[in-house]
């Protein structure tokens, strides 16, 4: 496979893992939810899904899952430059 090919087979994918979503409900404690609040407002690349997100593929990950789709959440994230850190 060239590298285009690569390229946007990994943009199907990424947009297919994007695009199931559900939906989710949760309570938080006053102080999580007051720090994801102030982070999500400094740094006006993230919103409060992608922190979640990224929260829960961390997590995951760390803790032994093997799932592809959840890896390539986590890495993506990981090593996304940010302009607003």
């Amino acid at each position: 496979m060239n590298k285009i090919s690569q390229a946007n087979l990994s943009d199907v994918k990424l947009e297919e893992s994007i695009s199931n979503k559900i939906s989710l409900e949760t309570e938080l404690s006053e102080t999580l939810y007051n720090t994801m609040k102030d982070f999500v407002l400094s740094n006006p690349t993230w919103d409060q899904y992608k922190l979640i997100n990224s929260a829960l593929a961390s997590f995951l990950v760390k803790n032994g899952c093997t799932d592809d789709s959840v890896s390539e959440i986590y890495l993506n994230q990981l090593f996304k430059p940010s302009k607003s850190f």
